[in-house]
C-alpha cells in the first residue's frame, strides 16, 4: 500500500482549548487544509472547482481523538480519497505526529454540488477525473 498524501500542521497557541491541548473543532480544520491542499496537489486548486460550477460539499464528518496535540507540536494531516457507487464518496485523513502517534482519525462524506442546480451530482470520481484531479495523488 503506497503512503497516503499529506501536509504537515504545526499546532497553534491560539488553537488550544481550555485544557491545554488542541481544540476539538480545529481537528476537523486541518482536515480541510488537508483537502484543499491535497485537491491542489492532485492538479486543481479550489477556485478551479468552482469555476467549474461543481464543487466538493461535506455532508457529514467522523473523528476518534487517539492522543493529544499540544502547542508546538507538528502532525501530518493525510489526504485519502475512497470511491463506491452512488453520489457520494469518502475523504480519510489521518493525524499523526512525527514520532508515528495517532492523533486523530477522521473520516467525511463528500458529494459533488451542481452549483446552478444545488444538487449532488451522481458520479463524484467521473466529475473530478473531468476537471483533471489524478485521484492517485490522493490514493483512489
Amino acid at each position: 500500500m503506497s503512503t497516503p498524501w499529506s501536509t504537515r500542521i504545526v499546532v497553534r497557541s491560539y488553537e488550544l482549548d481550555a485544557l491545554g491541548h488542541l481544540n476539538q473543532a480545529v481537528y476537523h480544520q486541518y482536515g480541510e487544509i488537508a483537502r484543499v491542499e491535497g485537491f491542489a496537489a492532485a492538479g486543481r486548486a479550489w477556485d478551479e472547482l468552482l469555476s467549474s460550477g461543481a464543487s466538493p460539499v461535506l455532508l457529514g464528518s467522523t473523528i476518534s481523538y487517539r492522543r493529544e496535540l499540544r502547542a508546538g507540536d507538528a502532525v501530518d494531516v493525510t489526504c485519502e480519497l475512497k470511491f463506491g457507487t452512488g453520489k457520494t464518496f469518502l475523504c480519510d485523513s489521518r493525524m499523526t505526529k512525527p514520532d508515528g502517534t495517532v492523533s486523530a482519525e477522521l473520516s467525511c462524506v463528500i458529494g459533488i454540488m451542481d452549483l446552478t442546480a444545488r444538487k449532488l451530482l451522481p458520479d463524484p470520481r467521473a466529475v473530478l477525473e473531468a476537471v483533471g484531479l489524478d485521484l492517485a495523488v490522493l490514493g483512489a
